[in-house]
């Protein structure tokens, strides 16, 4: 998957331009998918188009969470980034990260920490990235 890079300007974030918010979250997606392959994550075949349709948060009754973040949060954030559509403000991924893959996980760590970086982006926590 490649993610679309766009200077689209939105409201300043975290002392951010929209173009930069944008930018960066590109990077961090394109990490994300990158670590998920390394990680042997990512899945080559796709959930039966009924898994993607769930309306449980993350998916839980029809994904695991490596195909909600492959199959959902990936395209739905590159889908936004690509239409210069707004960008979601609040984001908390990472809670349900560290519950999902659990502190004995060391694999999941750098996971982790790119979540983390996609929450503190979009919600503007001011401090930027981890």
């Amino acid at each position: 998957m490649e993610f679309a890079f766009s200077a689209c300007k939105d409201n300043l974030r975290g002392g951010m331009s929209g173009a930069m918010v944008r930018d960066e979250l590109g990077e961090l997606l394109q990490s994300l998918e990158h670590e998920m392959r390394v990680q042997g994550r990512w899945d080559e075949r796709p959930p039966p188009p009924e898994a993607l349709t769930s309306t449980e948060p993350f998916a839980v009754d029809t994904l695991s969470f490596d195909q909600w973040l492959q199959w959902i949060l990936l395209p739905r954030l590159d889908d936004l980034l690509r239409r210069q559509l707004p960008l979601p403000t609040d984001c908390a991924i990472r809670p349900m990260a560290e519950e999902t893959y659990g502190p004995d996980d060391v694999h999941a760590r750098r996971l982790i920490v790119i979540i983390g970086d996609i929450d503190a982006l979009l919600t503007g926590s001011g401090s930027g990235p981890n």
